[in-house]
């Protein structure tokens, strides 16, 4: 009653992907990659929760090294936050 159900399935997938990853469902997650392409997951990733480091620390490092095979979390952590600021500051 509190929303318009003719709404409820116009969830965007940028949405879906980043509360899926947040909340680490594992079923969940396995339907994700089943649906999308790991490309854009990372993506997702990338723009909607890496942008949130330090707050979301541990799950980035999980996801980095679980889902997206990356040899080293923290170097790419610290390498995409220092990327993040150079361009932050270029502006």
């Amino acid at each position: 009653w509190s929303y318009d159900m003719t709404q409820k399935n116009m969830i965007p997938d940028e949405a879906l992907i980043e509360h899926t990853l947040i909340w680490l469902d594992l079923d969940e997650l396995f339907a994700l990659f089943r649906i999308f392409p790991k490309s854009c997951i990372k993506k997702v990733w990338k723009d909607k929760i890496l942008r949130q480091e330090p707050m979301y620390h541990d799950l980035n490092r999980l996801c980095a090294f679980l889902l997206f095979n990356i040899k080293d979390p923290d170097k790419y952590i610290a390498i995409y936050k220092k990327n993040v600021l150079k361009a932050i500051c270029k502006d």
